[in-house]
């Protein structure tokens, strides 16, 4: 817990020191970050206007797939843009208000996210383990109502956190070691009192943003591999499977990602800590598509369909 000092310093703007300090490295990190940037929105944007233009793919499961894409897509732009203005413009600095923004945002999509893909899980619960009662349990306004829920969730639950970091009034530094504005970089370098947002980092970054919405996601996989088992034929079980497969990999993925960037942050240094982070706001989102594409029949044929119109 850190406490207040007489001298208290405000600061007007941060410095954000980027990925590396290594000059030799800026512009290949640049040109990788680009590619990387370049390739997470064609890849996104793909699945979101797939979604809503071809009539094949309006069911649940797709409807929060071009959620997860606009989930992905804003992540890697809040994240990832500083960066690249940096490079281009050499200009590190960023207002205070301006930081306070983008960690906010970040931070609610981020949540939105965990959210998201536990109303996949259910989606995939549901049409697994209750396939004749899918069409009816899974209607056009549940969906609605799901989808609106995350988005509500992860940007309500946010602001208590916020409000807090908000009133802090002294820093001993106004240089992140980070490469965009993330909640924990800037709590590291106040000297207010953190008692509060340490309780609501637990209760609410932890409990209700992280580890409520792993439960809820990995719970019905219980109940679907249990469902899975039961069926008679290899067939049909490799076939049951297949249909949850992507969802299950990029859950995972996240969640490996997530618990080396900040459940056990202890073990790790600070380019180690980075590494998870540009994992987590580039590299997930630039794969998801990839794996929902590549894994899915669907999808697929959306994109063939996509193209023949486009030749013809």
């Amino acid at each position: 817990m850190n406490l207040t000092p007489p001298n208290q310093t405000m600061v007007a703007y941060f410095i954000i020191k980027g990925i590396s300090d290594v000059e030799e490295l800026q512009l290949p990190i640049f040109l990788l970050v680009l590619l990387i940037y370049f390739v997470t929105f064609g890849g996104n944007m793909t699945i979101f206007l797939l979604v809503c233009f071809d009539h094949h793919l309006h069911t649940p499961m797709y409807f929060f797939l071009a959620n997860l894409s606009i989930v992905d897509l804003s992540s890697s732009t809040i994240t990832l843009h500083k960066v690249l203005l940096i490079f281009i413009s050499g200009n590190d600095a960023v207002a205070f208000c301006h930081c306070m923004t983008q960690m906010y945002l970040f931070a609610s999509i981020t949540g939105h996210e965990l959210f998201i893909l536990v109303a996949m899980s259910y989606d995939r619960f549901v049409a697994i383990c209750n396939p004749l009662r899918y069409h009816s349990v899974m209607t056009n306004q549940i969906c609605q109502v799901l989808a609106s829920c995350c988005w509500v969730l992860g940007f309500l639950l946010i602001i208590p956190p916020l409000v807090v970091v908000l009133g802090f009034t002294c820093y001993t530094s106004n240089h992140i070691d980070h490469f965009f504005c993330d909640m924990m970089s800037i709590v590291r370098l106040t000297c207010s009192d953190t008692s509060t947002l340490e309780i609501l980092i637990l209760t609410e970054g932890l409990i209700l943003s992280t580890f409520l919405p792993f439960i809820l996601t990995f719970l019905p996989y219980g109940f679907i591999i249990w469902t899975i088992m039961k069926i008679p034929t290899r067939d049909g079980r490799r076939k049951a499977f297949y249909t949850c497969s992507s969802h299950l990999t990029v859950v995972t993925t996240l969640y490996v990602i997530l618990i080396c960037q900040y459940i056990v942050p202890t073990t790790v240094n600070s380019a180690d800590k980075k590494f998870f982070s540009l994992f987590n706001t580039a590299a997930i989102p630039m794969l998801n598509p990839l794996i929902y594409s590549l894994k899915n029949k669907d999808v697929k044929s959306a994109l063939r369909r996509w193209f023949t119109k486009r030749r013809i």
